[in-house]
């Protein structure tokens, strides 16, 4: 059933550091070997071995209308045909940033580069040389890219100067990185007590990376208060989110505005893109018109922008696909959590627009620590691994969100909790 995705496995791991070139596609947080995929289909994946699965992980969150969208693909493939890369501007990075500009009334400007890591990275750089301080504030299960500075692992103390969580990632480098708890807003005022240095404070106001788990509204609310009042500006990191919870990502679901937002691939319909965005005035300190630098010879390259541009325009030409897509969202979760309570299964549920998470816990965690101390790992592994037998594919980790597309439909959700039905009562 998987004996050529095994084979490809180790033929990998010969080549490439454990076999892939991202460490969560190495299946270490669950059961079973990684299916090596062939193609997708609209709301389907095939394997090397020919097997099929629902695909609710949609490439980590980018794939809103599911995989080989006739209309992304045409754009692509008619963009492709001008050439790949130019390193010089194009109308299309003009009319992605219009797109993007006009849903968002805190953003003025927009600079595209080539991944999210990439755009987070350059967001901190340019909160720094705005506000003339050093720290930045992160919160615990949040991911923001493999950058040295965001790698940090939490040290003793409430609030403190973490320590760095990867070979490699000098201390001194993560020295100016304040590690919060998530939700916690007294642990937030500490670390503004702790320091008078501080930049930024860095958010996934929707967090995606220990499952899901969104920031409450006061939360939220003290992080813009506490950065109105030291002179630091907030950062909405919507690498996962945007144009995802909603047209304007978390944004527009929750009351709190950021001074600059991030996003990632959903921008570029699944190519290789980033962009940050803010007001004019913050991003006239970014180079060239300021001294904040920042380059990149693929940023805004054609067939992202193409692929984008399509994929905006859609969304913005029938904005009740995230009413549909929240519908199924809900309906896929809720499914989840009848046939878990008929098997005396604990298990918490929580949808924001296309996305959706579950947790196997007694109570839905607000925060990391909760997330690693209360979820059973154990049992998330063996119902992923028994899912993917029967041909669904969930996010291969306890700690990632998952995604619904619009070409997955109600029939194809009810078989998928029949399946769950079938799995839980085995768990």
């Amino acid at each position: 059933m998987f004996e050529k995705s095994q084979n490809a496995y180790e033929a990998a791991q010969q080549v490439i550091p454990g076999g892939v070139d991202s460490p969560v596609r190495a299946f270490k947080g669950v059961e079973g070997t990684p299916p090596f995929i062939d193609r997708g289909e609209g709301a389907y994946l095939y394997d090397i071995d020919g097997n099929r699965y629902l695909d609710f992980v949609q490439s980590w969150g980018p794939l809103i209308f599911g995989h080989c969208d006739s209309d992304i693909e045409q754009a692509v493939i008619a963009t492709a045909k001008k050439g790949l890369s130019f390193g010089a501007p194009t109308l299309l990075e003009t009319e992605l940033a219009e797109e993007i500009v006009e849903m968002y009334d805190n953003i003025d400007k927009v600079r595209f580069v080539s991944s999210g890591t990439e755009a987070v990275m350059s967001a901190i750089r340019l909160a720094r040389g705005v506000t003339g301080k050093n720290d930045i504030v992160k919160f615990e299960g949040c991911y923001h890219g493999h950058s040295d500075s965001l790698l940090v692992q939490a040290g003793s103390g409430l609030a403190t100067f973490g320590s760095p969580s990867s070979p490699g990632v000098p201390a001194d480098l993560i020295k100016h990185t304040l590690l919060c708890e998530y939700n916690n807003i007294e642990n937030l005022k500490k670390c503004f007590e702790d320091s008078d240095d501080i930049s930024c404070i860095i958010i996934e106001p929707i967090a995606g990376n220990m499952g899901l788990v969104p920031a409450s509204p006061e939360f939220l609310a003290a992080c813009r208060e506490l950065c109105d009042a030291n002179n630091a500006l907030l950062i909405f990191d919507e690498v996962m989110t945007g144009f995802r919870a909603s047209l304007t990502g978390a944004s527009g679901i929750v009351d709190t505005t950021p001074d600059i937002v991030t996003f990632g691939k959903v921008i570029g319909a699944g190519m290789p893109v980033g962009a940050f965005a803010s007001s004019k005035e913050i991003m006239g300190h970014l180079s060239p018109d300021g001294a904040v630098y920042q380059a990149g010879t693929l940023s805004g390259n054609p067939v992202a922008m193409a692929a984008g541009l399509v994929s905006l325009k859609k969304l913005k030409a029938n904005t009740n696909i995230y009413v549909e897509l929240n519908a199924k969202a809900t309906k896929l979760v809720t499914g989840l959590k009848e046939v878990a309570n008929k098997h005396n299964i604990p298990l918490q549920v929580d949808t924001r627009g296309s996305m959706f998470g579950f947790f196997f816990a007694e109570n839905m965690p607000k925060n990391f620590k909760e997330v690693t101390d209360f979820c059973d790992f154990k049992r998330f592994g063996r119902f992923h691994h028994e899912m993917i037998k029967k041909g669904f594919y969930f996010a291969c980790s306890q700690y990632e969100a998952g995604f619904i597309a619009t070409v997955i439909t109600d029939e194809m959700i009810d078989e998928c909790i029949a399946a769950a039905d079938e799995v839980m009562g085995n768990l």
